[in-house]
C-alpha cells in the first residue's frame, strides 16, 4: 500500500469527535488534542506517523504561525503535507504573550491537521460560533452526502477523497488519477 491509500484508509475511518466544551459560548468543538488521539489507532493500523512543525512569519507587521502536519509511511518514507497558518492577536486580554503564541500554535496545528485528514469543520465552533455577534447558527440542519466526479476519468469519488485531491490539486481527483497526478 503506497502512501496514498494509507491516508486515504485514515481519512475513511477517522472519528474526531468534538470532546470539549465552551461554557462561555455554549458550543462543543474538538482540539488537536482531540485529533491526536484519534489518529494513534490508526496510524499504527497503517504503518503511519504524524508529525507537526511550528514556524513563525512575519508578514505586514504581523506574526503568524505556520503549522505543517506530515503523514508518513514508515514503510517506505513517503510524505504527504498540509499546512495552515494563524495570526497571534495582539489584544487578547488575560493572555500573556507565550500564551498569545500557543494559541495560534493550536489553531494552526488543529487546521493543518483538518487540512490533511479532510476532517470537516463546518459545524465546528471556530466556524459556526458568533461569540455573541449577530444570530446563533442553526447546528440542527443534517449534513448532504454529495456526489463528486472526477475531473479527468469522471468516476465516482467518495466525499473526504475528493476534499483531500482538491487541497493538494485544486481539483477532484480519484485515487488512480491522483497516482497519475504525482
Amino acid at each position: 500500500m503506497n502512501v496514498y491509500e494509507k491516508l486515504m484508509n485514515v481519512q475513511a475511518t477517522l472519528k474526531a469527535p468534538k470532546s470539549q466544551y465552551n461554557s462561555f459560548g455554549k458550543y462543543s468543538y474538538r482540539s488537536c488534542e482531540d485529533i491526536l488521539e484519534s489518529l494513534k489507532p490508526l496510524l499504527k493500523e497503517n504503518k503511519a506517523i504524524v508529525n507537526i512543525t511550528d514556524e513563525v512569519l512575519e508578514i505586514n507587521n504581523r506574526f503568524y504561525i505556520k503549522a505543517t502536519a506530515t503523514f508518513m509511511d514508515i514503510e517506505k518514507g513517503d510524505k504527504v503535507q498540509a499546512s495552515a497558518l494563524a495570526r497571534e492577536d495582539e489584544t487578547k486580554k488575560g493572555m500573556d504573550l507565550a500564551q498569545v503564541t500557543g494559541s495560534a500554535s493550536s489553531y494552526a496545528r488543529k487546521y493543518a491537521l483538518n487540512g490533511l485528514f479532510a476532517i470537516d469543520d463546518n459545524k465546528d465552533s471556530d466556524s459556526t460560533n458568533t461569540h455573541g455577534k449577530g444570530n446563533k447558527q442553526d447546528n440542527t440542519t443534517q449534513e448532504t452526502n454529495k456526489a463528486y466526479k472526477c475531473n479527468k476519468c469522471d468516476v465516482s469519488v467518495a466525499e473526504k477523497v475528493a476534499k483531500f485531491s482538491y487541497g493538494k490539486f485544486k481539483k477532484v481527483l480519484c485515487f488512480e488519477c491522483q497516482k497519475k497526478e504525482g
